[in-house]
């Protein structure tokens, strides 16, 4: 692999369209870490999450001359191969790699020669919404389209998750590919042989009071999860006990929060999501720094009902539900800790794609 150099207008198709797509990032709400193996083929697990309006964005240009170029503006790399070359695993811009290779291999896909591909993302990676498998669920679109290839959102996302955890080896579970390809508020299960996507028919006037209730707080440091995701795993079949409850409290708290968002009981959402956190902490020992305990600490002084990291732990976002005519102290007083404190608004679709207006 080389680093490339500013496309040559000479070698631009401008024949084909350029391509566009995206993939939004999502909050966990309950159940993560249930979808991690080996819990979920050997118990089951579900995960409630939803969708917000952050996304994974990919461009595709076309070339003339069978090179492919992927920059991306998250990692300041930029890397370039042959199309006809056999991918190199290297720890460079490894995620769009394998989608490129894979979808250009597939039945009936035609040949896409060459294209430059164009990533960024609106949170880092590590910010705990789930922002590599949007950006791998974003290629794999993106590179579809391109090459004639139609896959449904299932298809995206088992796709994302065997390239990310079997080929690649990245340590993670299943939700946020599924969540980037559907798109909106899903109570998603885990079983061995499937994964099941059930949509809530959320009214729009719960959705708007949980948008007006809560708060994202980055954390300002960005998060390695392997490490977490390895030691959970190891606790889990060396039969923890306190990492056993845990997991399985996550589901039955996945469980009761999918039935208080239904009915439209967004308190007992964050009365729920407080209780996702203590049970969280027992999975991991890695989980919470002293940081994020002061923050959740701080925030339910303020008038939060509940918090919890977003993703692995460690680091990355977190995410609060308040009531509303304290949401302002809430936001003050994690500003003064130094997070970075935003609001919330959902997205109700996946992964879409789009040719570009020359």
């Amino acid at each position: 692999m080389t680093f490339t150099q500013p496309t040559d207008p000479s070698v631009i198709d401008h024949r084909r369209p350029v391509l566009r797509a995206r993939a939004p990032l999502r909050i966990s709400f309950a159940g993560g870490g249930t979808d991690v193996s080996p819990f979920p083929e050997r118990e089951g697990g579900c995960v409630l999450s939803s969708t917000i309006s952050a996304f994974a964005f990919s461009t595709l240009r076309p070339r003339t001359d069978g090179k492919v170029t992927v920059q991306s503006q998250d990692f300041g790399k930029s890397i370039g191969f042959d199309i006809d070359q056999p991918v190199e695993y290297d720890g460079q811009l490894d995620l769009p790699k394998a989608a490129i290779a894979r979808v250009r291999d597939f039945e009936g896909a035609t040949p896409s020669g060459g294209f430059d591909l164009f990533l960024h993302t609106q949170a880092p990676p590590g910010s705990g919404l789930g922002s590599s498998s949007a950006v791998m669920v974003s290629v794999i679109g993106l590179v579809a389209q391109h090459c004639n290839v139609d896959l449904t959102p299932y298809e995206i996302a088992e796709l994302a998750y065997k390239l990310e955890r079997e080929d690649l080896g990245i340590p993670g579970g299943s939700q946020d590919q599924y969540a980037a390809a559907f798109g909106g508020f899903n109570f998603i299960e885990f079983e061995k042989e499937q994964v099941i996507v059930n949509p809530l028919r959320i009214r729009p006037a719960t959705v708007h009071e949980l948008e007006h209730n809560m708060l994202l707080a980055f954390t300002g440091a960005t998060r390695v999860s392997d490490h977490i995701i390895e030691d959970q795993r190891s606790r889990y079949e060396t039969g923890d006990s306190q990492a056993l409850a845990g997991l399985r409290a996550q589901k039955d708290l996945a469980a009761a929060m999918k039935i208080a968002l239904v009915r439209g009981e967004v308190d007992t959402v964050g009365r729920l999501l407080g209780q996702a956190w203590q049970e969280k902490q027992k999975m991991s020992s890695r989980i919470a720094t002293p940081l994020i305990l002061e923050a959740v600490e701080e925030a339910g002084r303020c008038g939060a009902l509940g918090g919890k990291v977003t993703g692995a732990g460690g680091g990355g976002h977190m995410v609060f539900v308040c009531e509303f005519e304290r949401r302002h102290l809430v936001a003050q007083r994690l500003i003064d800790m130094g997070l970075v404190v935003s609001e919330v608004t959902f997205s109700k679709e996946g992964v879409v794609s789009w040719r570009a207006q020359k």
